[in-house]
């Protein structure tokens, strides 16, 4: 039988399995999410930082359809499946899974996180689920954001990232 808690990409019901297994085993689950469109430094930066916090990091990935819906035409630049492979390529990931809704709602519910983590972008009481994941017991960290990194600036041209991706 294969490890379930090795690096992939799953959906959101073998994520709750291993989210699961991670935790009777006595680990921290860490979860984040976000679009990851052209991983930079940045990002690279919050999912170290996020690592962290506890022993295994799930990464909530929106879906392309939610990144258009989000970010407007044009985008994602990368595919969800390019995406997710950067994702799991980096130290700090172990796994990554899609959600097609408008809010990660729903996966923090079914994962149950022990900890949630964001950029610094958001105030604590913005974050979707932190009400959630403190309900449980958990904790919520924020992140500070590294300036100069903004997929959006490095699309247009307009961030020092361009270059440092």
């Amino acid at each position: 039988m294969p490890d379930l808690l090795m690096k992939s990409s799953v959906d959101k019901k073998t994520a709750v399995q291993i989210a699961t297994a991670a935790r009777s085993r006595g680990d921290i689950v860490v979860f984040t999410n976000g679009c990851f469109d052209l991983l930079h430094k940045g990002h690279r930066f919050l999912l170290e930082a996020a690592r962290k916090e506890g022993d295994y990091l799930i990464v909530g990935l929106n879906s392309d359809e939610s990144v258009r819906q989000l970010k407007g035409e044009g985008r994602p630049v990368r595919s969800e499946k390019e995406r997710a492979k950067v994702l799991l390529a980096t130290d700090a990931v172990d796994l990554v899974t899609l959600f097609k809704e408008e809010t990660p709602m729903e996966l923090i519910r079914l994962i149950k996180p022990d900890v949630l983590v964001k950029g610094g972008d958001y105030r604590p009481e913005e974050i979707i689920g932190a009400d959630v994941v403190k309900g449980r017991g958990g904790r919520l960290v924020t992140i500070p954001l590294l300036s100069g990194f903004s997929t959006t600036e490095i699309i247009e041209g307009r961030s020092e990232g361009k270059s440092s991706t």
